[in-house]
């Protein structure tokens, strides 16, 4: 299985990014073709109780990486990133990843 990561730093106004993000970014993101399953966690405190510096993860997960390649070259993850870059592109580092299970 592998695996696209999307961290997110705290965004400047939570409460408008956490909108955009659930009620179009998700709906964008789960529309890719072949996507095994999505995760969203968000971050609430560090170990210490400090505040993280970041605020969201999203794992995306295909069953290899011919399904993901196949995916990222969709039009469906073309929209999805295009969304992206509309609101979080000073938010967000993205990471492929292989999942050892």
């Amino acid at each position: 299985m592998v695996k696209l990561v999307a961290l997110f730093k705290r965004p400047e106004d939570a409460a408008a990014f956490d909108q955009h993000y659930r009620e179009v970014h998700a709906p964008l993101m789960r529309a890719v073709p072949g996507l095994h399953k999505m995760e969203v966690t968000r971050f609430t405190s560090g170990m210490r109780g400090e505040t993280p510096e970041y605020y969201l993860m999203a794992e995306m997960y295909w069953q290899d990486k011919k399904a993901l390649d196949a995916a990222m070259a969709s039009p469906e993850n073309r929209a999805a990133g295009k969304d992206l870059m509309s609101f979080a592109r000073d938010y967000v580092t993205m990471m492929f990843a292989e999942v050892e299970e």
